[in-house]
């Protein structure tokens, strides 16, 4: 009989090869912040002493044009435009004698605000001047709002007061993320223009287009350097340190919020009742919104009771913390049938649109009835930061939830539709989702999902844990995909989800042509079912079928989307990692 002494067990022998790889990954992740600090910090700080060296002259502590300049060219090394970058601060900072990595990001960012207002007024003239066919003008509206909302995160970006601060990196990026997705969102709605407003509008935001991508690099850069500096010190301090899930819940919004979660509608009392029958002060949702006050801190619930509410929803930027509350999923239905085919543009086409931040919603369903034969008909459009949905149903066709940007949270949700139905470029989790395909148009191809990543400093994307992937309809002659890359950066993630066998092997369909560009991040971890097979997948350079644990935890609630901060306090349950 053999000896097991001095052996080590497998899980053992698992655990000491993932620990010899954590180091590994610790000491190049602390190697490259210092080749980063050297290059970006000695620049900015370090060659800010006259070269000329020694004496006592008062002078010789003053930064010269040739020093400023070179700081100014290596923090621009980041950026995607290194050329506007660097003319634009340069012309702000010649006579600086204090630059620092902050100092430059909040001047990009005032850059960048000054040449969105140009673009706003240009934008303005144009709508004005009433020459326009009925779909540019319609495109052009979008943008009046499109750029307003720019203006908005560009606003609490440069006002935060903790640019630098771990803890507001996450905010500051989503932000930035979000006011370059409004801006490429108008100017992909103005694709069905006249060709005299694309090329106009095309030179109008080019500025501003460039200012706020270099905004967004240079935080992205501080935030790294942050990061890595903190995450090397706290790994090497202990190794015994892990990520914390707090109870089954993260830690998204208030307690009080928590409970109103965990309660039916008839064990909450509301601030506002919602009944078509006349048994409640409002008839409609949107008689009730009016009534929220504007920017309250303070959680706004609106139980809105059952029936069919056919009508189109906004919920303003300026209504902040809205709770809409509805007796479930098939019983308070809000409903309508607006779409491109007759005329109105994507963007606007939504049934429900939320700007206002800190919005959740449970026990609703929202639909767009117009049919396939429509196309682009969208039923909840969503661009409401640290936004939650529970237990809701959104039902359309083409295109049926536009999370269009900012960060939200998706949980015991069913989305039903055919092509490119969950869209946009917000950084977003599906968390034990039903994602139904339905019957398209004949000879339309089904493609779950299409995110609109197009710059890689962006924090966005989508990502579908635990759920269900499914056909809702007899899909037998439907070529169906997880989804197609919209933009350059396209990033999507199916983790520890069931799919079904209706989901062509290839498993993702190109955009254009026969390949995607390499640049995207599609994955695939630990998921189930006989559509779950990578062997016969797509060979494209950015297709992942492969990935780490610790590449999928990236994908999570608490590293993905803060939930440790904003979605504990919902209510909402989750999964803080896999």
């Amino acid at each position: 009989m053999s000896s097991s002494y001095g052996k080590i067990d497998e899980a053992e022998q698992a655990r000491l090869e993932a620990r010899r790889k954590t180091r590994k990954r610790i000491t190049i992740i602390v190697l490259s912040s210092i080749v980063l600090v050297a290059i970006i910090v000695g620049a900015l700080v370090g060659t800010l002493t006259s070269r000329g060296g020694g004496g006592g002259d008062s002078s010789s502590s003053s930064s010269t044009p040739q020093s400023v300049s070179d700081s100014i060219k290596a923090a621009c090394k980041a950026t995607l435009y290194p050329d506007s970058c660097y003319t634009s601060l340069y012309a702000m900072l010649t006579n600086s004698s204090n630059i620092d990595p902050q100092q430059l990001a909040k001047l990009s960012v005032q850059i960048a605000i000054t040449e969105l207002s140009k673009v706003s007024d240009q934008v303005s003239l144009l709508e004005s001047q009433g020459k326009l066919d009925n779909m540019s003008a319609a495109a052009l509206q979008d943008c009046v709002t499109l750029m307003d909302l720019a203006m908005d995160h560009l606003n609490d970006t440069l006002y935060s007061t903790q640019l630098t601060a771990l803890q507001a990196a996450d905010d500051l990026r989503t932000w930035l993320s979000a006011a370059g997705t409004c801006q490429d969102t108008c100017l992909v709605g103005l694709q069905n223009a006249s060709q005299s407003l694309q090329t106009q509008m095309g030179q109008y935001t080019q500025n501003s287009t460039e200012f706020i991508s270099n905004s967004l690099a240079l935080v992205t850069t501080i935030s790294n350097i942050a990061s890595s500096i903190k995450m090397g010190r706290r790994l090497m301090s202990s190794s015994n340190d892990q990520e914390v899930e707090v109870g089954e819940f993260p830690v998204w919004l208030s307690a009080a919020d928590r409970k109103l979660l965990k309660k039916s509608a008839n064990q909450i009392k509301p601030d506002l009742v919602v009944a078509q029958d006349g048994s409640s002060k409002y008839r409609t949702i949107s008689e009730a919104l009016k009534a929220v006050p504007d920017k309250s801190k303070k959680r706004t619930v609106i139980y809105v009771k059952k029936g069919v509410y056919n009508e189109k929803v906004t919920v303003l930027s300026s209504k902040w913390n809205i709770m809409m509350i509805g007796d479930g999923m098939g019983v308070t239905i809000v409903t309508g049938n607006l779409n491109f085919v007759d005329g109105t543009p994507t963007f606007q086409s939504a049934t429900v649109v939320v700007y206002g931040k800190g919005f959740m919603a449970t026990g609703m369903e929202i639909r767009n009835t117009a049919g396939a034969v429509k196309q682009q008909a969208v039923a909840l459009l969503s661009h409401s930061d640290q936004s939650v949905f529970f237990r809701c149903r959104m039902d359309a066709y083409q295109d049926t939830l536009y999370t269009h940007s900012l960060r939200q949270f998706y949980r015991e949700c069913d989305i039903l539709g055919t092509v490119d139905f969950i869209f946009g470029n917000a950084a977003v989790i599906f968390q034990n989702c039903n994602i139904l395909a339905r019957l398209p148009l004949l000879g339309q191809e089904n493609t779950l999902t299409a995110q609109g990543r197009f710059d890689p400093n962006q924090n966005t994307g989508t990502s579908i844990q635990n759920c269900n992937i499914a056909a809702a309809e007899n899909l037998k002659s439907t070529q169906t995909y997880l989804g197609r890359p919209w933009k350059n950066y396209s990033t999507t993630i199916y983790m520890e989800s069931w799919v079904g066998g209706f989901i062509n092997p290839a498993g993702w369909l190109p955009w254009v042509g026969n390949t995607a560009p390499n640049t995207i991040f599609y994955a695939e971890y630990n998921n189930v079912g006989p559509g779950s097979s990578t062997k016969n997948r797509v060979k494209w350079k950015g297709l992942k079928t492969s990935l780490s644990a610790s590449q999928a935890n990236k994908f999570t609630v608490n590293s993905f989307i803060g939930g440790g901060r904003w979605i504990y306090g919902a209510g909402v349950p989750f999964k803080a990692g896999l």
